[in-house]
């Protein structure tokens, strides 16, 4: 209950960012006004101030007066398949048993022991910019060809707490399938990018 007050909370103080109420430069509201006005606890209020932070929609210190950042520009991911030119966050690894869809994606049997790894991709500034997770079985594989699906996706709790987002808000879904001479399939991945910081080139 708590954590969805955070994350209503900080989307509404998003959208005052957003519609101009707390315009670029300004001096943003502390967390214990914040607490007061929302009618939230401090720490309730003190999080979700800390998620627009993280996101990089306000500026300063932790506990010190924070001021609103100018809008982040859009990017553009030109070439999904590309190296990763900027740093890395948390990276996770698992031994999985494939789902129906993932089996299918992988063209291997369903319950397949796959290997998973999730990686938080990093801005220049060390903001979370996209997750990545990918699969693949056996030992991982070079390819030569690469196909890729964009649709939209509404980003998950966990995923909203790695890259500093409110949950249920928008994201672009990139879907990469990485092939090796022959056609077969010898990795699957799913690209999150929140769709207010990021387009995908054609």
């Amino acid at each position: 209950m708590a954590e969805a007050q955070q994350q209503r909370l900080a989307a509404q103080l998003l959208q005052r960012i957003q519609d101009g109420t707390y315009p670029p430069g300004s001096d943003f509201p502390s967390y214990r006004s914040v607490a007061a006005e929302f009618g939230a606890g401090n720490g309730s209020a003190y999080r979700a101030v800390q998620m627009l932070r993280k996101a990089g929609h306000l500026e300063g210190q932790p506990r010190s007066r924070l001021t609103v950042r100018d809008a982040p520009g859009m990017r553009t991911l030109a070439d999904p398949d590309a190296p990763w030119p900027y740093g890395r966050g948390e990276t996770e690894r698992s031994r999985p048993r494939a789902s129906d869809d993932l089996a299918a994606r992988l063209r291997c049997e369903p319950h397949t022991q796959v290997s998973c790894e999730r990686v938080e991709l990093l801005d220049p500034d060390g903001r979370p910019a996209m997750l990545v997770t990918s699969w693949w079985r056996g030992r991982r594989r070079e390819h030569v060809a690469v196909r890729i699906s964009t649709s939209l996706h509404w980003v998950t709790r966990d995923e909203a707490h790695l890259l500093g987002v409110a949950a249920e808000s928008p994201a672009l879904l990139v879907d990469r399938t990485r092939l090796d001479a022959a056609g077969l399939v010898v990795e699957v991945a799913d690209l999150v990018l929140p769709a207010d910081r990021w387009a995908v080139g054609s």
